[in-house]
């Protein structure tokens, strides 16, 4: 049985011994497209499917996929699910926030459960402590990039030597960006960087040709877990109840795999 805990740990130690991995993060939003269902986060509106409800979602955060429209965009995020290669881990949502059908489902498509699936809330819940203190500082003794919104600081996080910016829906509108850090890397011939995004589905797709084609770099998706560093959207309950002490569970939330 895979352990929340283990998982993480694997992974950090992975980062302080500077091996070269990449970690995708497919959470609820990205299977909700792996699943071919329209998917729409605008101002108080979510829309899975035929079904909208109120939600509260920052700019941000808005994106919208539609089957009709994007077909292309859902068959390259089925491919990064897929893929294989040694040290490429793809973090899936587990049975506990999704449902087992859901969860099921996931590791149908990824063709099975491995080694290579973990979990997408590995940095968050209960761990996110952990992310912060044994994670974090490392990020300081390595050449980090970023790789995230057009709006989001760096002023305060001193260990980005690049950064790549993207905005509103990035998975598609952004899709051609990833041609723009792979000429960076090849050009500048970058090698034992440690590159972060923070950018939605875009990183899935990023990530896995990146790691591809250059793997001797890290790509870790780091999804919100330094946004309040970065004066971007807190409206998550871990990060609530990490930095404003406000109520949650969340922190002491281990998930579990199935």
């Amino acid at each position: 049985m895979k352990n929340f805990r283990e998982h993480f740990v694997k992974l950090r130690n992975k980062l302080r011994e500077q091996e070269h991995f990449a970690f995708s993060r497919f959470s609820d939003g990205e299977m909700h497209i792996l699943q071919n269902r329209e998917l729409k986060l605008d101002d108080n509106l979510i829309q899975i499917g035929d079904k909208k409800q109120s939600g509260v979602y920052k700019p941000a955060d808005f994106k919208h996929f539609d089957p009709k429209e994007h077909s292309f965009y859902q068959e390259k995020l089925v491919e990064s699910l897929q893929y294989k290669q040694p040290n490429y881990y793809k973090g899936i949502s587990c049975s506990c926030c999704v449902g087992k059908e859901n969860f099921d489902w996931q590791v149908d498509l990824a063709g099975g459960d491995d080694e290579s699936l973990t979990w997408a809330n590995l940095w968050v819940n209960g761990n996110y402590h952990s992310f912060i203190s044994e994670i974090l500082p490392i990020f300081y003794s390595r050449d980090c990039v970023f790789i995230g919104h057009e709006d989001a600081k760096l002023d305060r996080l001193p260990f980005f030597v690049k950064d790549f910016r993207v905005g509103y829906n990035a998975m598609i509108n952004d899709y051609d960006k990833i041609e723009d850090i792979k000429k960076w890397i090849k050009e500048e011939n970058i090698e034992n960087h440690l590159f972060l995004f923070s950018a939605s589905t875009f990183t899935n797709l990023a990530v896995v040709e990146l790691f591809r084609e250059f793997p001797n770099n890290t790509y870790i998706d780091i999804g919100t877990c330094l946004t309040p560093m970065m004066d971007m959207p807190t409206h998550r309950g871990y990060l609530e109840a990490y930095w404003f002490y406000r109520q949650s569970k969340d922190l002491q939330k281990i998930c579990v795999w199935n």
